[in-house]
Formats: C-alpha cells, sequence, structure tokens
C-alpha cells in the first residue's frame, strides 16, 4: 500500500469513527429526550388527576390546599384544558398577545380567545392530550405543550453537531493551508536551486560550444550538440518560472500545443504514432508558452510510458463554454477511477525509476498559474486514457 491509499483508507476510517461518534451522540441525547418527555407526560396526568379530585371529590381543606398546590407548582409546561366542544375552560403558562385584563383575569380577550382557539387544534393534531373521564359520563381534555427545556434539549443534539462539524472544518482547513504552504515552500525552493545548478554547467557549455565552433569540429555535431545545450537552457529556465509566478502573455494556444507535440514526436518510439488535430480558429490565452510547452511534453511522456513502446497517441484542441480546451489521448494501460485524482499527487507513480512529478507540475502550472483545470477526462483500463487541459479564452 502506497502514501496515498494509505492516507485515502485513513480519511474513511476517520469518516466512519466520526460517523460513530455522531451516531452515538443522538442516540444518547434522543434517550434523554424521550426520558423528559415522558416524566412530562407523567406530570400532566397527575395534573389532570388532581384537576378531577377538585371537581367531583369531596375532600377536607388540607386535600384541597394540596391539590391545588399540585396545579399551581406547574409553572413551566403550557397547559390547555377544553371540554368535548372543544370550549376551553382553563389555561396556563401560554405567553398571549395580550395581558388579562386585572379586573376580570378570566375573561378572555378576542385575541387572546383566538390564540388558544389556534393553539387548541393544533395541540389536537398531537399526542400531546388526556383524556379526563368525568362522573357525569362527560369528558375533558388536557392539552399540553413540550416545555420550553424539552424543546431546547431536542435541538441542542443537533446544534452541538453543527458546531463540532465547523470546528473539524476549520482544523483541517487550517492544517491543509498549512501544508500547502509547505509544499510551496519545497516547489520554490527546488526548482529556484534546480535552476541554480544548472546555470553554472550550462554557461560553461555556451563557452565551450563557441571554441567548437572555431575548431576543425564537424559542424552537424556541433549544430547537434548545441541543439542540446539550448534544451537544457529551456528546462533550466522553466524551473526558474516554477519559483515565482510567471508573466502570462496572449498567446495562440494551437501554436503551443503544435510545437510541443512536433518537438516530442520526433523523439518517441517510430512504433508510437501521434497525431494533432486543431480546430481551425486560434485559440487565444493567457499563458507562459516555455511552461505550457513542458505541460504537454509531461503528458505526452506519460502517454508514451502508459503503452509500453507502441500505440497512438492524439492531441487534440477545441472551446466549449469560452473555455480552450487540449485533449491528449492515449492507447494505454489506463488508469482506475479511484486513481482520477491520486494521480496529480506528488510522488505518485506506477514506474519504478520515477519521481511522481511530472503531473503534480502540470497541476500547479495550469491551476495556480493559468486558473485552469486539468483532470483525467475519461479512463479505461487496458483500453486508454485521455487528459484534459482547459484554460480561459481571452
Amino acid at each position: 500500500m502506497n502514501l496515498y491509499e494509505a492516507r485515502r483508507y485513513g480519511k474513511i476510517l476517520l469518516l466512519l469513527v466520526a460517523g460513530a461518534v455522531v451516531v452515538l451522540f443522538l442516540y444518547v441525547s434522543t434517550g434523554l429526550v424521550k426520558d423528559l418527555s415522558a416524566q412530562e407526560r407523567d406530570r400532566m396526568e397527575i395534573w389532570a388527576d388532581a384537576t378531577k379530585e377538585i371537581l367531583y371529590t369531596p375532600m377536607s381543606q388540607t386535600n384541597i390546599v394540596f391539590l391545588l398546590s399540585i396545579l399551581e407548582r406547574n409553572t413551566t409546561i403550557p397547559v390547555l384544558l377544553a371540554d368535548d366542544q372543544g370550549n376551553i375552560l382553563q389555561h396556563r403558562n401560554f405567553t398571549l398577545p395580550e395581558h388579562p385584563d386585572p379586573n376580570n383575569p378570566i375573561e378572555l380577550s378576542p385575541a387572546n380567545e383566538k390564540f388558544l382557539k389556534k393553539k387548541l387544534e393544533s395541540l389536537a393534531e398531537t399526542p400531546n392530550v388526556i383524556h379526563i373521564s368525568l362522573a357525569d359520563g362527560t369528558q375533558q381534555h388536557l392539552y399540553y405543550e413540550d416545555s420550553t427545556l424539552l424543546k431546547r434539549l431536542s435541538y441542542y443534539p443537533y446544534i452541538q453537531i453543527i458546531v463540532m462539524l465547523a470546528f473539524v472544518w476549520v482544523v483541517y482547513y487550517a492544517l491543509l493551508s498549512t501544508k500547502n504552504a509547505e509544499q510551496n515552500k519545497v516547489w520554490v525552493g527546488l526548482s529556484k536551486e534546480t535552476a541554480h545548478q544548472l546555470g553554472t554547467p550550462i554557461s560553461s557549455l555556451m563557452a565551450w560550444m563557441e571554441l567548437l565552433k572555431s575548431s576543425e569540429v564537424d559542424p552537424d555535431i556541433v549544430k547537434e550538440m548545441n541543439k542540446d545545450v539550448e534544451r537544457l537552457s529551456t528546462i533550466a529556465s522553466r524551473f526558474g518560472k516554477i519559483g515565482s509566478r510567471p508573466t502570462l502573455e496572449a498567446e495562440n494556444l494551437n501554436a503551443i500545443v503544435r510545437h510541443a507535440s512536433e518537438y516530442m514526436g520526433t523523439r518517441i518510439s517510430k512504433r508510437i504514432s501521434l497525431t494533432i488535430n486543431e480546430i481551425d480558429q486560434p485559440l487565444r490565452v493567457m499563458t507562459s508558452a516555455p511552461l505550457m510547452e513542458w505541460v504537454m511534453e509531461n503528458l505526452i511522456k506519460n502517454a508514451v510510458d502508459a503503452m509500453e513502446g507502441s500505440g497512438k497517441i492524439d492531441v487534440s484542441t477545441g472551446i466549449e463554454k469560452n473555455m480552450a480546451w487540449v485533449d491528449v489521448r492515449d492507447t494505454g494501460r489506463g488508469i482506475s477511477r479511484k486513481n482520477y485524482q491520486t494521480v496529480f499527487n506528488p510522488g505518485y507513480t506506477t514506474k519504478k525509476r520515477g519521481w511522481g512529478l511530472g503531473l503534480a507540475l502540470a497541476k500547479r502550472i495550469i491551476e495556480q498559474y493559468h486558473d485552469g483545470k486539468i483532470f483525467v477526462k475519461s479512463s479505461v483500463p487496458g483500453e486508454g486514457t485521455t487528459f484534459r487541459i482547459e484554460l480561459p479564452l481571452i
């Protein structure tokens, strides 16, 4: 198992553990809500029994005081007592829209009566009702709402989960930002150091080339050697541009793609066919031509490696939704869907002697420097892969 597979499985394990914790938390919280709800119903049943005793049972003054105290101790649960005809006989702990008349607190104002009627209709559709059978054969009905404490407790688990998820996201984003910042420093340092190290021998080689030109050396040999020295200069320039944000210029993407493809076409096996299919109009984009050519060369090299000596590479360009696109399609071994994103991670490679930096560099150049996209458009194991680059048109 490589680093990226271990990381992917680690994320899955983390999500499963987090999911299990959330489920456990909800289970415990739901149990507490159910217990409190059952306690409130018990209190309401006692309240209903006390109401019945006061109305229909002869009792001493002591018993009346005790039963009234039961009714008075309910200061948190809103209750409505109604008869069979829906007439409201008693109400308690509701926040009424109008204050009762101090001279006649029992009489309901039209606004308060309308408010309580709506409450009665809504409570009649809930299980929060206790039926009281009276001695004369009629019934009264005690409706009650959940207390404020119970309502808050029922919302609390979800609020806590949202806060927990927000905290996890902030921590994850902070760690990811720190990791990306460290990777950027590594990229910049490595690129600048590589360009610096290449600079001295390239300068020396250029001087030697001038000396060879003045010596009795076959001009064709000198010409080919000079091409390689110029190639090294181009590579050093590319690494120098990676070390800092490059200057973008208006270019025809078709010309860049054609130049890079033709260059690679002369340096791959004759058993590999490379074709170029350009759209018949210029693709004007803001780009750094040396870096874009580097991206194309990396994609073509990967395609060559995927085909292991023989096959076909098609390079195409086009326009879609104000975006210029380039497709590089090969007939190689393909990529499994689970690795569509992993192939762009630094260090990921299927080659024995690969560093796994080609596609990572390509992604950095396209997405960070050109505000574009690079992704695996399609792939079928054993049949081939298509990589797509998208850049904003001018």
